[in-house]
């Protein structure tokens, strides 16, 4: 998509902090961060959401999984434990319509989120 903030990231045409590169995704550092380690993992090809991700079932959403848990391994916080949160809809908060993974980590994760 050419107006996709995410779709531009992932091409490299808006810069971004990368924490993690693979053939399919692209982990970046949020740049409002809720948590010492707030990630955002996307895969590189346009889905609009977990649903549209869901529907694929091509192995994308594995890949997304993956990365995100490499990620938290890489920041440390894979042990003590981390959340991994995905926004679909706009009433679920969602504000970028290209499927993102929150990495959350490095605090206490309370129920519910906030």
């Amino acid at each position: 998509m050419t107006d996709c903030l995410f779709c531009k990231i992932a091409a490299k045409e808006i810069p971004a902090e990368i924490v993690l590169e693979t053939d399919r995704t692209l982990a970046f550092r949020d740049i409002n961060p809720q948590a010492p380690t707030h990630v955002l993992v996307v895969p590189k090809e346009h889905h609009a959401d977990a649903a549209a991700l869901a529907a694929a079932d091509d192995g994308l959403a594995d890949d997304v999984l993956k990365t995100a848990h490499a990620v938290a391994q890489g920041d440390g916080v894979s042990e003590a434990g981390y959340r991994v949160v995905f926004n679909t809809g706009p009433a679920a908060g969602q504000t970028v319509f290209h499927v993102h993974a929150h990495v959350l980590g490095g605090r206490e994760m309370r129920w519910p989120p906030g």
